[in-house]
């Protein structure tokens, strides 16, 4: 059945059960009425008969009630009742139109006349309810010696649905017909409102858009036109680090989330592959707002975790630029090869040796100026070739003095040359553009702590994007989600998930600082 059908049913059992209890109310207030017009007359009635003074005298003395026929009959056809009779205190009738009753008993009210006091209710004639009079017949000696009931019978049911059928039906016609009239409208506002669906499609689709809510691994949160959360799925919900479960309803803005997510998530504007921190974790937003008739009904953000693999990103552009220095480094081989063998050519054979004997002591003061201060292999190879990248670029990378870094476990080493790589390719970007010399790097260990430390000789980084630099990825390239602008916001991941922290400051340039425990937090649990 059509929603439209099921509420037209519905509506027509509202109307038949309206009817059935205005028409139990009618039958009481029908009963009430009656009462209330007939009683007083019929007791008046009654009063009448049994104040006749024949009437007493032949209840007093007990014989000639032949000639009481005449007063009840006549009693009965001008109050037109249907019972008028004479009886003994008992109740025994002793005068009636109808001599089939008398010797029977009629019913006695349930006060008055025992007391010499006129009495008027409900009497039960067999199977009839009737409204009755009873007044006592008191000789002249003030003793009770009969009574005179007076009743009329209640009008039947098939007398009453007689008189209110005409009624009855025109009232359930114009029911039905604004029934029907008002469940079409409303079948039409309801298929407006859930876009022509039934009740059963409708359910099916909540049911199938719960199922894909806790299945797809990305996010999805919808919000309405008035800032209401209406889905919130599973997985939105962890990467939005929101511990509760019940969001759905609430606010936008009464959600425990950081400021910046506040800030894109309400803003008016479509949002693509925005890049946020949130967490610990870099998330990749996508913002839409949806319309329907020319009219916003909200928007729909959808939300992925890029954590995993901006890290295998950046792993892979360390890779590249230690390929790219193995690049430089053969370009540079190939040059000096060709100046050895012009030398040869020239037969300057003592200028050949000392050329040869340059070169090997520049690489092995490079090499030795790393390899005694920094033991772990992984990290001295990454930070020789950077020296190597940044001399081909016309920038000295340099390493301090005091620098000290042992053999780290294998995690840490990745670790740690993932954020050197970050810094000091960052280092050189920012130092090659504001035309600077050099770049210090100092490695060391301290408490249990790796400190990582870059300063370049760059333009330095403004005092109100000091944060905004490792929450949102920033950068002075144009940003997108692959992996451009983030390397900084890795920086801080990274960190944080050791249990450390990362910051900058100004001095003649930028200078990072990133501190990597040993050991991670649950580790040290």
């Amino acid at each position: 059945m059509t929603l439209a059908g099921q509420f037209l049913v519905l509506q027509v059992i509202v109307l038949l059960v309206v009817l059935a209890c205005a028409a139990l109310f009618s039958v009481r207030q029908s009963d009430a009425e009656f009462r209330e017009q007939r009683g007083a007359p019929l007791r008046a009635a009654a009063q009448e008969l049994a104040n006749i003074d024949l009437v007493r005298t032949a209840m007093t003395s007990g014989s000639i009630y032949d000639s009481l026929e005449s007063y009840v009959a006549t009693t009965q056809a001008r109050t037109s009742t249907t019972e008028v009779y004479i009886s003994e205190p008992d109740g025994t009738v002793v005068v009636a139109v109808d001599d089939s009753v008398i010797g029977q008993k009629v019913p006695l009210g349930e006060r008055g006349d025992r007391r010499l006091r006129t009495w008027t209710g409900d009497l039960a004639f067999g199977d009839r309810e009737a409204i009755g009079a009873q007044v006592p017949i008191i000789s002249e000696d003030s003793e009770l010696v009969g009574v005179v009931t007076v009743a009329e019978a209640y009008p039947t049911l098939g007398d009453r649905a007689r008189r209110w059928l005409p009624d009855l039906v025109t009232f359930l016609g114009i029911g039905l017909l604004l029934g029907v009239v008002g469940s079409w409208l409303l079948s039409r506002l309801i298929r407006r409102r859930t876009r022509g669906l039934e009740p059963a499609a409708i359910a099916a689709l909540a049911d199938q858009r719960d199922a894909m809510l806790h299945s797809i691994r990305e996010g999805v949160l919808a919000v309405s036109a008035e800032g209401r959360v209406t889905v919130l799925s599973d997985s939105a919900r962890e990467l939005l680090a929101l511990r509760e479960d019940d969001f759905e309803g609430r606010r936008l803005v009464d959600l425990p989330l950081d400021v910046g997510v506040l800030e894109v998530l309400v803003g008016e504007d479509d949002v693509h592959d925005r890049v946020l921190m949130v967490d610990g974790r870099l998330i990749v937003l996508n913002r839409n707002r949806i319309h329907h008739e020319g009219r916003a009904v909200g928007t729909v953000t959808t939300l992925r975790d890029r954590t995993e693999l901006l890290a295998m990103q950046s792993e892979l552009s360390a890779r590249e630029s230690v390929t790219e220095t193995l690049r430089a480094q053969t370009h540079e081989f190939n040059n000096q090869l060709h100046t050895i063998s012009g030398l040869v050519q020239l037969e300057e054979y003592g200028e050949v040796s000392s050329f040869i004997g340059r070169l090997t002591r520049r690489r092995a003061e490079i090499n030795e100026s790393v390899t005694k201060r920094i033991d772990d292999p992984a990290v001295a190879a990454l930070l020789i070739a950077k020296v190597s990248l940044g001399a081909e670029r016309g920038v000295d990378v340099v390493l301090a003095e005091d620098a000290s870094l042992p053999r780290l476990a294998p995690d840490l080493s990745a670790d740690v040359g993932t954020v050197l790589g970050n810094l000091v390719d960052n280092a050189v970007d920012a130092t090659v553009a504001a035309g600077g010399p050099r770049i210090d790097v100092r490695l060391r260990l301290e408490d249990s702590v790796v400190s990582v430390q870059v300063a370049d000789t760059g333009p330095g980084v403004a005092e109100d994007a000091a944060e905004e630099i490792f929450r949102r990825g920033w950068s002075t390239k144009s940003s997108d989600a692959s992996g451009r602008g983030v390397g900084l916001a890795l920086v801080q991941v990274i960190c944080e998930r050791r249990g450390g922290a990362v910051s900058v400051h100004n001095d003649s340039g930028a200078v990072f600082t990133a501190r990597l425990p040993l050991e991670p937090p649950e580790e040290q649990a």
